[in-house]
């Protein structure tokens, strides 16, 4: 079981990684670092205040979020392969009759569902997500927690725009974390 002071750090040093996926190239493997971390940080909490919920929640919520995005990149990418496999975007053959109507069936409608698929999964994660948040807020008494858990679930909802509300959520999550005290109030 880890201390609060380590929570502290895991969680903060999480939620800037968490910030910093967006760098090209090296984000998406400093994002998934940041979710381990921020995940451990969670489960000391959780241990420590003894609320287990805390941590389920939050496992839930990582969870959704995985199987949303993968189920999108599989929808996605299908459609993609579809795509490119017919030669319509390599040029090797004619555009066929009913162009319009192969690219709405083939690629732009899996693509819509890809993404409401994500959206979906995001929301819902970001419910548990937030509650976890708003647990820890209330054991910790530091309201930043929650404040970090509502914008986060408001920029899941927002669809494309959101992702940078998220973004100011973790910002948020951060100082929260780093706003933790050494001992329990």
């Amino acid at each position: 079981m880890g201390t609060l002071s380590e929570a502290k750090v895991l969680g903060g040093i999480g939620s800037i990684l968490l910030i910093l996926s967006l760098v090209p190239n090296v984000g998406p493997m400093l994002g998934i670092i940041g979710f381990i971390l921020l995940l451990i940080a969670i489960k000391y909490i959780s241990d420590i205040v003894g609320d287990e919920k805390i941590f389920k929640d939050m496992l839930i919520a990582v969870i959704l979020a995985i199987i949303g995005v993968f189920a999108g990149i599989i929808i996605g990418g299908a459609a993609i392969f579809t795509f490119i496999s017919r030669g319509l975007l390599t040029g090797g053959i004619a555009p066929p009759t009913g162009f319009l109507l192969t690219l709405l069936r083939t690629f732009l409608i899996p693509l819509i569902i890809a993404f409401i698929v994500i959206w979906i999964f995001m929301i819902i994660s970001a419910v548990f997500f937030r509650r976890s948040l708003d647990s820890i807020a209330s054991k910790l008494n530091i309201g930043m927690f929650s404040t970090a858990g509502l914008i986060y679930l408001i920029g899941a909802i927002i669809p494309v725009v959101g992702f940078i509300i998220m973004i100011v959520a973790a910002i948020l999550l951060a100082v929260a974390f780093f706003s933790i005290p050494e001992k329990l109030p």
